[in-house]
């Protein structure tokens, strides 16, 4: 590979920059997309256990307090005008209303006995 190939194709990826991204090389980079995706990968991994440890204490009787936490934090998302936090919020919302479902699922998989069932009367 020569240096004139290098120089090619480096100008052939400040094209490729300037046309799908309407940036030019050296301009200021955003990062709220990375953020949000890290806070989301984050908030989900929170929630897995946070699931399996509500539905060994309380049951599926949980699952208006989810709802509630999720209609507020939603509401809340809608209300801040910081991008990057209402994203936020709106993932934990959304991970709120996707744990109800995964109560009734966890419900099963204790039933199936792949996760403990807490002891009557403790």
């Amino acid at each position: 590979m020569s240096i004139s190939n290098n120089v090619q194709g480096t100008r052939r990826l400040h094209l490729f920059i300037r046309i799908f991204f309407h940036r030019e090389i050296g301009d200021e980079m955003s990062f709220y997309g990375l953020i949000i995706g890290g806070a989301a990968f984050i908030l989900i991994g929170l929630f897995h256990p946070l699931i399996i440890h509500a539905e060994y204490h309380f049951g599926v009787k949980s699952w208006p307090a989810f709802l509630l936490f999720g209609i507020a934090l939603s509401i809340a998302s809608l209300l801040i005008k910081n991008s990057i936090l209402s994203s936020i919020l709106g993932i934990i919302a959304f991970c709120s209303f996707w744990s109800i479902k995964e109560l009734f699922e966890q419900r099963k998989r204790v039933a199936r006995g792949w996760f403990p069932k807490k002891p009557r009367g403790v």
